[in-house]
């Protein structure tokens, strides 16, 4: 409920409107890429979330669980408003951006030597890491631009 009422602008009797008060931003094939890109991460932690919650201590998942479902509702929010070109993406994009960071940061000085390091560096390099820098290029571009 609450994903709806911050990504649908509704009027009074009216459907959605695209864009803000300047009205819609033109949505590139880019932009439409960058949507899509971020929307399937977002959509690929949930099943993620189910794993964490059933494989680790109950004190450790409650923790990994909540960042990683920020994680997603900003992914997935920025994403759809990419989508539908909506010029306010650029809040969620600097949260997830964020959120990614310390992710990879969290899961690499937690990691024990050996194979789950090695799993908490490809994660962060093949993955958090390069979602978070096109967060942080999103969040940092003007809306009029987009």
């Amino acid at each position: 409920m609450t994903l709806t009422a911050f990504n649908a602008p509704f009027k009074s009797g009216s459907c959605p409107v695209a864009g803000s008060a300047r009205g819609p931003v033109r949505l590139t094939a880019a932009r439409r890429l960058q949507g899509r890109i971020l929307t399937g991460a977002g959509l690929a932690l949930l099943p993620w979330l189910g794993y964490l919650a059933g494989t680790l201590p109950p004190a450790e998942a409650a923790a990994w669980v909540a960042l990683d479902a920020l994680e997603a509702v900003a992914l997935l929010v920025t994403g759809t408003r990419l989508l539908r070109g909506d010029s306010r993406h650029s809040a969620p994009a600097a949260a997830a951006a964020v959120l990614l960071l310390a992710d990879a940061c969290l899961d690499l000085a937690t990691a024990a030597p050996g194979a789950e390091l090695a799993t908490a560096l490809a994660m962060a390099v093949g993955a958090e890491l390069p979602l978070a820098a096109l967060c942080a290029f999103l969040a940092s571009r003007p809306t009029r631009d987009t």
